[in-house]
């Protein structure tokens, strides 16, 4: 990607926010899942990552990160289309890191269609509901048996939820979606102790925006921002250890917008 994003790297400093927290990060590979994993080690969190195997040189690039800041990195591929991949998933961060105390559900996949709905395949649409949907579901649903009082989930929405851009339609839904299973686990998971909350991110320069976009929509991408440009991976991690940190335990059910200024409910 030209330029590269930034994940925080030079800029991000820990405060001890997380200390001996074990995180489970989906999509950490890249883009924001990356700056999530580095602040969150340098936080004092020990991380696993999962990713796509084709991934795997760029996992390895965040699992360096996690360790470049003192903490253990566990690297997992494989696909969370798979549920016997979900389900399984937790049972290694437990036996690798000792624990699980914090889920960021990010993974995601998108495809701009910019002929409509007609224009999406079954296939399209399958493969978003799977990775953005059933992925989070299962995992969740994997996870919770491991989850204590103080555990926080933190999913990621975005601008899409409340503002969907036509181009984006079926991406869009699952963001919808997202928000409302936000919302609604945190009531059912309030009694417990185990909080629940999203980050609905604007524009992110991600590698997922030139993959899966047009040249003219990526020339132009994050100008409609009031603050006229993309944020940064980095702009985006701070929000995450806020709702995953003992600073937030009031906090529950909420979605943090970090849209550039573009007012959503």
């Amino acid at each position: 990607m030209q330029p590269q994003p930034d994940h925080g790297e030079t800029s991000y400093r820990g405060s001890g926010r997380l200390t001996g927290r074990v995180a489970l990060i989906t999509g950490g590979d890249s883009g924001i899942g990356r700056a999530v994993a580095l602040a969150f080690a340098r936080e004092g969190a020990d991380v696993a990552i999962c990713h796509l195997p084709q991934e795997q040189a760029d996992a390895e690039i965040t699992g360096a990160l996690i360790e470049q800041a003192g903490r253990r990195a566990l690297l997992v591929a494989g696909d969370l289309r798979d549920e016997e991949f979900c389900t399984g998933l937790p049972q290694q961060c437990l036996t690798r890191l000792g624990g699980l105390d914090i889920l960021v559900n990010n993974a995601a996949y998108q495809m701009s269609q910019p002929d409509g709905l007609t224009a999406i395949s079954t296939g399209q649409f399958d493969r978003v509901m799977r990775t953005n949907l059933y992925g989070m579901f299962w995992l969740t649903k994997a996870v919770l048996p491991h989850l204590r009082a103080g555990a926080s989930i933190v999913n990621t929405a975005s601008v899409q939820a409340y503002k969907p851009s036509p181009h984006l339609l079926d991406y869009a839904m699952t963001k919808a979606a997202i928000v409302a299973f936000t919302q609604g686990l945190a009531q059912q998971l309030a009694p417990q102790g185990i909080r629940v909350n999203a980050v609905a991110p604007g524009p992110v320069w991600t590698p997922l925006i030139p993959a899966t976009m047009d040249e003219e929509k990526v020339a132009h991408f994050g100008e409609q921002s009031p603050l006229g440009r993309p944020a940064q991976p980095a702009e985006m991690a701070p929000a995450y250890v806020f709702l995953a940190s003992p600073e937030a335990s009031y906090i529950t059910g909420e979605i943090v917008n970090a849209t550039g200024g573009t007012p959503l409910p």
